[in-house]
Parts: C-alpha cells; structure tokens; sequence
C-alpha cells in the first residue's frame, strides 16, 4: 500500500469503484491533467462503418497549443481489468474505425463542442489564427490529415503497459496515470503528472507566462531529443555504441524523433554532438526506451549552458528541434 503523510494525517492510495469514477475524476482535474489549451470531450458514441467493426470511445482530447491541432482518442481503464490485452485491442479497433468512418467521429466532435459553449469558442478562436477558414474546416483537418493518436487514462501504470504499446503500434499512443488517495476522514485527492509536461511553459517569477498550459515547443513540429550524459556514458555509449539507453520518450512524440543530441554535464555543460536516429525500441521491459543511430554522432556547437541564465542544467531528456539546435548559440535560445 502506497502512503502519503501530511500533517492533516496519511492519505493511502485506493482503488476507484469503477470507470464512471475515474472519468468524474478526469473532468474534476481537467483543466491541470490537460492544460487549459486542450479541450476534453467526454462523449461515448459509437464509430466506425455499419456492418463492420465499430466500438465506443471513453472522449476524445482536442489539442490547441501548437500550429496544427491534433485529436486524442481516448480510453479511461481500471488497472484491476487486466488492461494490457485489453487496452491493446481497444486502441487498435479505435484506429481502424477512425480510419474507415472519420466523418462519423468529425460529426461527434462537432457536437460535443457545441454542447460547451466556450470550448466551441475556443475551437473557432484557434480555427481563425491558425490558417483555417472555420471551424467545419479544422475538424475536416483533424479527422482526414492529422495523424492519428490515442491516450489511455488509468489508475495504476502497469510495468509493461508502456512496452507493450510501443511494440504494437507505429502511431502515438500516451498514458497518463492518475491515481486516488484517501485519508481516514474520507478526504482526498488526486497525483498525476500533466499530459506532456514537460513540453509545456513553466511560469516565471515575474509572471510572464500567462497560460502555464501553453506549449513552449509545438509538439507536432518537435524532431529532436536532447539527452543528458556524464562523460563516460558519452565516450562508451554515445560514441562508442552509437545508441542511448534507457530513456523516457512520449508515445506521441516517438514517431516523429529525427535527431538525438547529447548535453554533457559538468565539466562541459553544453551540447556537443548530434546523430540522426534510425530506430526507437522498447529497452527491455522497463517501459523505457533505445535511441539508435543510422550513422556515427556529429560534432555541432557547442551550444553551452549560461551559468545563472534562465535555462538550468539538464538532468531529463528535453525535446527540440533540429533546425533550433543548429541555429542556437547557447542554451537559452533552445528554452
């Protein structure tokens, strides 16, 4: 049993009643599990073509932090369902039937935003600034030329489920893990990490993000990932293997990673090499990843940390772009 302690008491972790709360929960976090430029649909309608496979969606997630929109298909699970088989097969029939009846799911998300007043507003005020004539023209986009992609929401990330969804599937598929905790009194409260975090702005001191849910990388133009490395895994691995391992990538993000670069820390602190990536595999059953090479790193650079700039050493994986990476000059024109 998973505890934490606060001086209201210990709050333990706990299973929900069902799917119907779970997905109470999911509209009560909304706003900080998706970020207030992203827009959850929780309609269940049935999609696909009559007379062949169709299924029910749990909603869909409307993304409009970066140029181009992008739709989530999403499935809300239990982790007490034994959610890898099954988590698996819904996604896989959601994909086919959102390929063989997307005016069915264009009618869908049309309805639902026009039963939320403001998310329809915010749709259109997107569909103006974004090179759209309306917004019947964005959701034409988002059903027949975005690619398509899927998020799970569950209470527990089972270890292999990651794993086994990157093997399955070429296109992106997320997971977010939100889970309950309750005290003795009956109060409680909900631990998630926000969908893509870290490619979202973080807020100043001064306050010069207006919106902490905006994006401060377009996530469908993000092509390279930075990683960080001491010197030895840099000169054994980096180099000397022309790979790198076990990293973190979001399911969305995989199917578009170009580039890796490598940022070495201290006493380098700077980025330094660059190698185009030929494929990323699940690495082994740790719900990580391998980057591997088509070809030996690149010296660039360097493009060095600005000792007390704005941008902190890197201990994480952050995203990029190359054409950002090549033009920067340190890291603060990186972020």
């Amino acid at each position: 049993m998973k505890l934490i302690w606060t001086e209201r008491g210990g709050y333990r972790r706990v299973e929900y009643g069902d799917e119907g709360e779970l997905e109470s929960a999911i509209l009560k976090v909304r706003a900080e599990l998706f970020g207030t430029s992203r827009i959850y649909l929780a309609v269940k309608k049935k999609i696909g073509v009559r007379g062949g496979l169709r299924n029910i969606p749990d909603g869909y997630l409307l993304d409009l932090t970066g140029q181009k929109p992008r739709v989530y298909v999403v499935e809300n699970e239990l982790a007490a369902h034994d959610p890898l088989r099954h988590i698996a097969v819904q996604i896989l029939e959601f994909s086919l039937s959102f390929e063989t009846d997307p005016r069915a799911v264009k009618a869908i998300l049309l309805s639902a935003l026009q039963e939320q007043p403001e998310a329809k507003r915010q749709s259109e005020r997107y569909a103006a600034t974004h090179h759209f004539r309306n917004l019947d023209h964005m959701l034409e986009y988002l059903v027949y030329e975005a690619p398509f992609a899927a998020l799970v929401v569950i209470d527990e990330l089972p270890d292999m489920l990651e794993t086994v969804l990157a093997q399955r599937f070429s296109f992106g598929v997320e997971v977010l893990e939100l889970a309950k905790y309750v005290n003795d009194e009956g109060e409680h409260f909900y631990h998630f990490e926000p969908f893509l975090a870290d490619l979202r702005e973080e807020a100043t001191e001064a306050g010069e993000a207006a919106d902490a849910g905006a994006s401060r990388l377009d996530a469908t133009e993000v092509d390279t990932v930075v990683v960080p490395a001491r010197e030895a895994g840099f000169q054994e691995t980096f180099l000397g293997e022309n790979r790198w391992y076990a990293i973190r990538i979001h399911g969305t993000m995989r199917p578009q990673i170009k580039y890796i670069a490598v940022y070495r820390v201290q006493p380098v602190s700077a980025i330094t090499h660059i190698a185009p990536v030929r494929s990323i595999e699940p690495w082994k059953d740790t719900g990580k990843f391998v980057v591997n090479f088509s070809e030996p790193a690149k010296e660039i650079g360097p493009i060095p940390l600005v000792k007390a700039g704005r941008v902190k050493a890197l201990f994480n994986l952050r995203y990029s772009t190359r054409d950002k990476l090549m033009a920067a000059k340190t890291l603060e024109d990186l972020w």
